[in-house]
């Protein structure tokens, strides 16, 4: 997971927080009118933060401009940020990236950091991996822990970078090392597929304790899944359901999914059907296949919910057009049974081919029988025995006895 853009305003003077903050906010004023660059960053800030003086983003830009044009870096980083946002001047990626670079050719950690992220999204400026890397690694020679991360991620993908497990994972530690949650993600995720290291479940855990206890959503289902599965640490429903509850209710669709298919199942909680549809709606509308699936699923049999071919084929479609073979086979028998569509063997034979070819044997037998009874397509008993074969292979025994009947 790349880490997204991280504004690091500069310290102002805690006098603001005591006593006498008049005399100061005059002498820092004064300070400022004289050209003081330090100064006018801090009434910059003031006027930024409200703290001592009325909120204003325009006087805020204004401060922030004086002493980001006499090179302070801090100002410039700042100003870019007001740029970034449309805070007090007209939004404009172009100028934030401009004073952000400025900011950068002199070392500031922090404006490195986020020029990388502007070069890999593309803002401000043309997309370019190279240069997102190149800023990366310059800040995270520095220390900065969210570059660290972001040109671990470069390595593990090959982006701007030739790829290298062992490099990412040189990376992920030093910002895991640091305490960033996703840098921890990472790294257990690393371990997990034994990408720059040997497979390690019991080290994987680690990481994602570390990265979920600071609230981490995608930590947090990775741990339940280990917990799940007895993957590092000893099986547990009920430890899979606390850690996917947690990442569920931040909106993370896998946990939000696998939280629906315990309440499904009866695993660490009570079996329960209305809690099942609830998460695996908020998962099915976040566009999740499986939830997608099993939401489905769910309204095909009238479980947890008034039973609906509609709404069945409704989320089946949903998901086969996302590729997934079973939910194009379960649109393909609902087209050949007309349940919750109008009738249509064109259209099951077209998502039986689709799911077929993934090699769904169930499938695979079902589009031999429509082309043996000319169903959707011209009678063709050689292409029927050619799908039955596929089916055979994979052990499929009405497929087996088709194709002896057909004396292929």
């Amino acid at each position: 997971m790349f880490q997204p853009l991280r504004w690091c305003l500069g310290l102002l003077a805690l006098c603001l927080a005591l006593t006498g903050c008049e005399q100061d906010l005059e002498s820092t004023k004064r300070a400022a009118q004289q050209g003081n660059a330090k100064a006018q960053h801090n009434l910059g800030m003031m006027y930024d933060s409200g703290r001592g003086v009325a909120q204003s983003d325009a006087e805020a830009v204004r401060w922030y401009r004086k002493a980001a044009e006499q090179g302070l870096a801090q100002a410039q980083v700042n100003l870019g940020e007001m740029y970034y946002k449309g805070r007090g001047v007209a939004q404009s990626h172009a100028e934030a990236m401009q004073w952000l670079g400025k900011a950068a050719q002199q070392g500031h950690a922090g404006a490195q950091y986020n020029l990388g992220v502007m070069y890999a999204n593309g803002q401000g400026v043309a997309k370019s991996d190279a240069e997102a890397a190149k800023w990366y690694r310059k800040a995270a020679e520095q220390g900065n822990a969210d570059a660290q991360n972001n040109l671990g991620v470069m390595y593990e993908e090959g982006q701007g970078v030739a790829q290298s497990y062992a490099e990412a994972m040189q990376w992920y530690r030093k910002a895991a090392n640091q305490g960033l949650a996703e840098a921890q993600e990472n790294l257990g995720l690393m371990y997990t597929h034994g990408r720059g290291v040997a497979q390690n479940h019991a080290e994987a855990m680690q990481w994602y304790r570390k990265a979920a206890q600071q609230g981490n959503a995608k930590a947090q289902h990775n741990l339940g899944v280990m917990y799940e599965k007895g993957q590092g640490v000893a099986q547990s429903d009920a430890e899979a359901v606390l850690w996917f509850r947690k990442a569920a209710e931040q909106g993370f669709a896998g946990a939000q999914s696998n939280l629906g298919m315990m309440y499904d199942n009866g695993r660490g909680v009570p079996q329960n059907d209305a809690e099942a549809v609830q998460w695996y709606r908020k998962a099915a509308e976040q566009g999740l296949v499986e939830a997608q699936v099993n939401f489905g699923l769910m309204y095909a049999h009238g479980r947890g919910v008034a039973q609906s071919d509609a709404e069945a084929v409704l989320w089946f479609r949903k998901a086969a057009e996302q590729g997934d073979a079973q939910a194009q086979h379960n649109l393909g028998v609902r087209y050949a049974n007309g349940r919750g569509v109008p009738q249509n063997d064109a259209e099951a034979v077209k998502w039986f081919r689709k799911a077929a070819e993934q090699g769904i044997a169930t499938t695979q037998y079902a589009l031999g029988l429509m082309y043996e009874s000319g169903r959707g397509v011209a009678r063709d008993e050689a292409e029927a025995a050619r799908w039955y074969r596929k089916a055979a292979e994979q052990g499929h025994e009405e497929a087996k006895a088709a194709l002896k009947a057909l004396g292929k």
